[in-house]
C-alpha cells in the first residue's frame, strides 16, 4: 500500500512549456515591420528627381527676367541705412539673424556717433550694447564690432579692404558680408546670397544649390554681365515682397510666366 504514493509523479506534466513554446510561435510575426521601412526610403528617394527634372533655364529667358526687373527697377536700393563703407560693414555684421528695419532703427543713432573705426572704439564695447540691444545677439556683435574696428585701425590704415578674403578675415564677417560690401561700397559685380536669394534660386530653377555658395556660384554662372550691379538686390527684393517664403504672391509676379515652380499659383 505504501507504494501507492508514487501516483503524484503527473505532476511532472510539462504543460507551461507547451504554452509557452506557443506563445513563442505567435510572437514570431515581426519581421512585416520590417519591410515596411523600404517605402520611407524610396520616398525620400523622389525629392531630388524632381528638382532635377525642372526644365534649365534659357539664356534668352535669363535675360528677359532681368530685363523686367530692372524697367520695373532700373536703380534699387539696399535697405540697410549706412553713410560710409564702414558704417555699411557695421549694418550688415548686425544683420546677421535681424531684419534691415530692426538694424536701422539701432543704428540711426549709433551712427550719428560713431561712423568712423577710431569712433567705434572711443565709444567701446559696452556702450555699443546700449545702443544695438535690441538686436538679436547683440553681446556678441557688439564684441564683433569693437574686435573688425580695431583690426581695420591696425592692419588697414582705417579703411574697409576692398578683397573678399581681407573682409572675410574680420571679426563676425563672413562671404555674404564681404559680397554685399564689395557691391554696394565698391561696385564690385558680387552676388550675396541671403535667405530670400537662395529661396528664389531653389524655387525658380535659376540656379538650384544645397549651400548659399552653390547658389552664388550658380547664379554668377548664368546672369549675364549687364545686370550683375544690381542683380542681387533685385532678388532680394522680390524675395521679400513677393516672392514670399509660406505665402509667394504669384499673382503679381513679374516673371510668372517664365518661373519653373511647380506649385506656383497662376
Amino acid at each position: 500500500m505504501a507504494k501507492i504514493t508514487r501516483k503524484p509523479a503527473p505532476r511532472k506534466k510539462p504543460v507551461p512549456k507547451k504554452k509557452a513554446t506557443a506563445t513563442a510561435t505567435v510572437a514570431k510575426p515581426k519581421p512585416p515591420a520590417k519591410k515596411s521601412a523600404p517605402a520611407k526610403k524610396s520616398l525620400k528617394a523622389t525629392r531630388p528627381n524632381s528638382i532635377k527634372s525642372i526644365k534649365p533655364w534659357t539664356p534668352a529667358e535669363i535675360h528677359e527676367v532681368f530685363s523686367r526687373f530692372r524697367k520695373a527697377n532700373p536703380e534699387p536700393k539696399g535697405e540697410l541705412e549706412h553713410v560710409n563703407p564702414f558704417t555699411l560693414l557695421v549694418a550688415v555684421v548686425l544683420s546677421a539673424q535681424a531684419t534691415d528695419a530692426g538694424v536701422n532703427k539701432a543704428t540711426r543713432a549709433l551712427f550719428e556717433v560713431a561712423d568712423t573705426p577710431q569712433k567705434m572704439l572711443d565709444l567701446g564695447e559696452e556702450s555699443l550694447r546700449d545702443y544695438i540691444k535690441t538686436i538679436g545677439l547683440y553681446r556678441t556683435k557688439a564684441k564683433n564690432v569693437i574686435g573688425l574696428s580695431a583690426k581695420l585701425l591696425s592692419e588697414f590704415g582705417g579703411e574697409v579692404p576692398r578683397t573678399r578674403a581681407e573682409i572675410e578675415s574680420l571679426p563676425g564677417a563672413g562671404r555674404k558680408t564681404a559680397n554685399v560690401v564689395l557691391n554696394m561700397a565698391f561696385g564690385e559685380h558680387t552676388m550675396a546670397v541671403d535667405t530670400h536669394v537662395f529661396r528664389l534660386g531653389n524655387r525658380t530653377g535659376l540656379a538650384p544649390g544645397k549651400t548659399p555658395l552653390e547658389v552664388e556660384l550658380g547664379l554668377e554662372k548664368v546672369i549675364p554681365a549687364e545686370f550683375m550691379l544690381h542683380a542681387h538686390h533685385w532678388l532680394i527684393l522680390h524675395g521679400r515682397y513677393t516672392c514670399l517664403a509660406r505665402k509667394p504672391r504669384c499673382e503679381v509676379c513679374l516673371i510668372n510666366d517664365l518661373c519653373r515652380w511647380p506649385e506656383k499659383t497662376v
